[in-house]
């Protein structure tokens, strides 16, 4: 059985934590999520605030479909160890902006922390101009 992921950091083609996932994507497509990144430095967070709700602002990135041993190993790389648990990120379900019947899990924060927003909706394009190119 697959499941649906959607994708907007470093797990994303030529970033830093692709690796986790290169070889276990059964298939991909672009697509958008309601959120606003914010940026932690080596990778981002999607946040799912109020704010970010009220702008309907959204964040660009991949579904990928996924078998569930490599969703379990990315909840690892997350730090997500379950509902009602003490997470790092939390992973909801949620549905594409754009495409009527897409949706699947993503990681998300529902605050901010204090960190930066990024301009923008996409992690990659901000990498370029907040580093001059990826890392």
């Amino acid at each position: 059985m697959s499941i649906m992921l959607f994708i907007y950091g470093s797990l994303l083609p030529g970033l830093e934590n692709h690796h986790y996932i290169g070889n276990r994507t059964i298939s991909a497509r672009p697509g958008y999520v309601s959120g606003r990144l914010v940026d932690c430095g080596p990778y981002p967070a999607l946040v799912r605030d109020g704010r970010a709700a009220q702008e309907t602002m959204r964040v660009a990135g991949l579904w990928i479909e996924i078998d569930r041993k490599t969703l379990l190993a990315l909840d690892q790389l997350e730090e997500f160890a379950g509902l009602e648990e003490s997470n790092d990120y939390e992973r909801i379900w949620t549905s594409d902006l754009e495409q009527a019947g897409c949706s699947g899990w993503v990681y998300v924060w529902p605050t901010d922390r204090g960190l930066p927003e990024i301009a923008g909706d996409s992690w990659p394009a901000y990498l370029a101009e907040r580093d001059g190119g990826y890392a």
